[in-house]
């Protein structure tokens, strides 16, 4: 009985995880942090991003027969993506536009242990590697003295590695819509910056999975200050609410709402290759108050560059 009671929700587990929904959202909270309002220079950029996740969650259930049943689920997930931007000179309503595009390649090993107070357990594991979805993004800041002010809009491609019948995919297998702006306060006498970004994000249903998630809500934030001449030290966070339940067919656990919030440091640091000037960043992340998702650590290391 026990046995039979670690397969059902072992069989739950792996449908979340194959409808890729379980609390992964389409957008990758920390991704904005310090100047991201500031408005880009004129001409062509080039940004590469490392970025890696690794995060667990575990706790107690019950099944129909009363007996207590725990699982453990673990997931990690590196990623390698570039983005291509261009700045144009000419001016939208008093803003500097921005139009890019980015992709990458990544893995994702999920594993669950379901395990009963009579010792019975199953563990299931799954491994990708393959590119990502493709994300086009364009955006419109303005700059006044110390204030800076960011619109932006971006989306999701479903051209990544992704199958539903799978527990681990790269790609989300839907397509997404989000939008949000952002400001920066920016001294440059003194070196004190302050930048949040806020968007919404709206997901288009996954019909291999039969599964649509919610209305998304984040928060990305970052406060640093100039050390040096080319360096600077700061902390930089994030806040990820889920507004509404997910929906579908293929949602076994109900709406599953989640939600988290990190905080961590933050370098930076600014280099000559040549003649380009290029910026380097790297920021790590601890996850808390997460609920329906997993929690842990994420770390992000980006080098950017206005090519000539």
């Amino acid at each position: 009985m026990l046995t039979r009671c670690c397969v059902a929700l072992l069989g739950l587990l792996s449908a979340a995880a194959a409808a890729d929904q379980g609390g992964t959202p389409f957008w990758t909270s920390g991704q904005y942090a310090s100047l991201a309002a500031v408005p880009p220079p004129p001409g062509w950029s080039v940004s590469f991003t490392g970025y890696g996740y690794t995060g667990r969650v575990d706790g107690p259930a019950r099944s129909r027969a009363d007996a207590t049943i725990a699982f453990d689920a673990r997931e990690r997930a590196p990623t390698l993506s570039a983005e291509i931007g261009y700045a144009s000179e000419a001016r939208i309503l008093g803003g500097q536009p921005f139009v890019g595009v980015s992709a990458g390649v990544g893995g994702n090993t999920i594993r669950y242990r379901v395990s009963a107070a009579a010792g019975a357990g199953i563990t299931e594991s799954d491994t990708v590697w393959g590119g990502t979805d493709l994300y086009p993004v364009a955006s419109l800041a303005w700059a006044h003295g110390n204030d800076n002010v960011m619109v932006y809009a971006t989306g999701n491609l479903p051209v990544g590695a992704y199958q539903a019948s799978r527990l681990a995919n790269v790609g989300l297998g839907h397509g997404a819509i989000d939008a949000g702006g952002g400001y920066t306060f920016f001294d440059a006498r003194s070196g004190a910056e302050f930048s949040a970004v806020v968007g919404f994000t709206y997901n288009l249903a996954n019909r291999a999975a039969s599964y649509r998630n919610g209305i998304d809500s984040h928060l990305d934030w970052a406060a640093s200050r100039t050390v040096g001449a080319n360096g600077s030290l700061g902390v930089a966070g994030y806040v990820y609410y889920q507004l509404t339940g997910d929906g579908g067919s293929g949602a076994v656990l109900g709406p599953f709402k989640s939600r988290v919030a990190a905080i961590g440091p933050e370098l930076g640091y600014q280099f000559a290759v040549g003649r380009q000037q290029w910026q380097a960043s790297v920021r790590g992340y601890g996850e808390f108050w997460a609920r329906n998702r997993f929690e842990g650590y994420a770390l992000f290391a980006t080098v950017s560059a206005t090519l000539d």
